[in-house]
């Protein structure tokens, strides 16, 4: 077997793992890379996924770091089978539209810039007529029920307890007279999680492909984080100001619904306080989450049994409209406000984050993880201000950092699902993680399993036969391009010597031209501050 990490290889997006085998070619997932503009380029590298020789893919579940490429590569030929869980396929239509109509909605606004320079117009990532494209290539399949996509090999999927219809697959193949089997974790989730299923356990594979995205930690029980939610609202509510939670649409929303139901249960949500949901694709998630009722976990399914409804509220207000959302940042007095993305860095909460962050009484919840280069993350790391809009607004409200609700397995989690493998012989791949989090993960397998741990690189080939060492092999310059910092750092002292040679005739100009000038030495000057603090 061969196999190239394409994406969420020392990174947490973009997952997709390309795999030939019995003269087959086929793939894991097909995420969308997420994160600054360097890591977003790798979007537009379809060359490396080849799609037309793609036979078919096997998504774990519906988020976008894991499907979002699935309409480029329609876009660029593939026609095979999309194979996925019933509700992942519900939430793929929503999720890979709603990513579609930004995708055009950026190239329109990329475009109109690009015009008044005279320059070459771009084209969108993809369309909406794309992402429908894909959706006619979709495929269901069921939990534990096995299937072949090609003779000699035979596809399970597993509950993997992360969010609706997630799973993690089974891959057992005939292969030279031998075979093998490989489990892809998708996202692991947590047990006891709220709405879902625990994750399935399996007990023997000869290759692992386990997500790490928290391998160095664990998370807050979530009775703590239902209080740390419940001390954002009192700490909002008191200074009559809003509570922002930048929470992704799918899974995030619905969980954090059902934790302020059990606040209001509990009496520590203000009965006054208008909860509005400002997505429309996070209330459209919400629909799919009450079509699949079968697919939640026993208390869940005796609450609803019972007449109470986890996902609805007194004071519950979803805004559709760009309107309404308008309108939650023209009212006053104390308001929760869930909004995506989660990352915050796109999307409506962007402007939420606007009207609000620069307020001292207001509180911003973050209850999912922050990748790095997104708003988000500079916000949990400490930033002063952040760039919105063209504008530095500043850091003034409080910030809730409320890890429990993460929909990822912790470190000890991680660990416990390893302890069901029998084999001490398995290899196992740290996936969908950041590096220094996976040498964490990585150093505590050995210790305690006694197991060869691999964390491979973007673009990496491994080529694995059963009972032989691994061979890997990573080409770095295309993988990771090395940057010259001093030849940049030249260019920028080269060009500052330029401009004090023109001192003289700067100062000759008139006095208003002169202030233009020291403005934007200023917002120069401002830009390597902040570069030289994060250095």
């Amino acid at each position: 077997m061969k196999i190239q990490f394409l994406g969420a290889a020392q990174t947490v997006t973009g997952s997709c793992h390309m795999m030939e085998t019995a003269g087959h070619r086929f793939a894991v997932d097909c995420g969308m890379h997420q994160g600054n503009a360097e890591m977003e380029k790798r979007n537009y590298d379809t060359w490396k996924y080849n799609p037309r020789e793609v036979e078919f893919f096997l998504v774990t579940h519906a988020h976008i770091d894991h499907s979002g490429l699935l309409p480029r590569m329609a876009k660029e030929g593939f026609s095979g089978p999309i194979y996925c869980t019933p509700p992942t396929r519900d939430l793929l239509e929503i999720m890979l539209e709603d990513s579609a109509h930004i995708q055009e909605m950026e190239a329109e606004w990329r475009n109109r810039k690009r015009q008044r320079y005279g320059k070459e117009l771009t084209t969108p990532l993809y369309t909406v007529a794309d992402a429908q494209r894909a959706m006619t290539l979709i495929r269901t399949v069921e939990y534990n029920t096995a299937f072949e996509p090609f003779p000699g090999m035979t596809v399970t999927y597993r509950d993997a307890g992360h969010i609706l219809g997630s799973a993690f697959i089974e891959l057992s193949v005939k292969e030279n007279g031998g075979g093998f089997k490989a489990v892809f974790s998708g996202d692991l989730g947590r047990p006891d999680q709220l709405l879902l299923q625990d994750p399935a356990i399996i007990k023997d594979a000869d290759y692992l492909f386990i997500e790490s995205t928290y391998g160095d930690r664990d998370h807050k029980d979530e009775s703590t984080s239902r209080g740390e939610l419940a001390q954002a609202i009192a700490y909002a509510y008191g200074n009559k100001e809003k509570v922002i939670i930048p929470a992704f649409a799918v899974e995030r929303t619905q969980e954090v619904l059902y934790s302020l139901n059990l606040l209001r249960m509990d009496g520590r949500l203000p009965a006054d306080m208008p909860v509005y949901v400002d997505s429309p694709m996070a209330i459209r998630a919400t629909e799919v989450f009450r079509n699949h009722p079968k697919y939640f976990d026993h208390q869940t399914k005796e609450m609803i049994q019972n007449g109470n409804d986890p996902l609805k509220l007194p004071n519950l207000k979803f805004t559709l409209s760009t309107a309404d959302s308008q309108a939650i940042n023209a009212t006053t007095g104390p308001a929760i406000v869930i909004s995506a993305s989660g990352m915050c860095n796109a999307g409506r909460i962007k402007h939420h984050l606007r009207h609000n962050l620069w307020r001292p009484g207001a509180a911003v919840v973050f209850v999912g993880y922050q990748g790095r280069g997104t708003p988000g993350r500079k916000i949990v790391d400490g930033a002063q201000s952040i760039r919105l809009f063209g504008e530095d607004i500043a850091v003034k409200a409080r910030v809730f950092t409320i890890g429990g609700f993460s929909a990822h397995a912790g470190q000890s989690e991680i660990l416990a699902w390893l302890e069901h493998f029998t084999s001490r012989k398995m290899k196992v791949f740290l996936v969908h993680g950041e590096l220094l989090k996976q040498r964490v993960l990585a150093k505590l397998i050995r210790e305690r399993f006694g197991l060869e741990v691999h964390i491979p690189d973007y673009l990496e080939i491994c080529t694995m036969v059963p009972g032989q060492p691994l061979e890997a092999v990573v080409d770095k310059e295309a993988a990771t391009p090395r940057i010259d910092w001093n030849f940049l750092l030249g260019q920028t002292e080269g060009q500052l010597a330029n401009l004090r040679q023109r001192l003289e005739a700067i100062e000759s100009r008139p006095w208003l031209d002169q202030t233009e000038l020291r403005d934007r030495l200023l917002e120069v000057n401002k830009n390597l501050m902040t570069l030289v603090s994060e250095a």
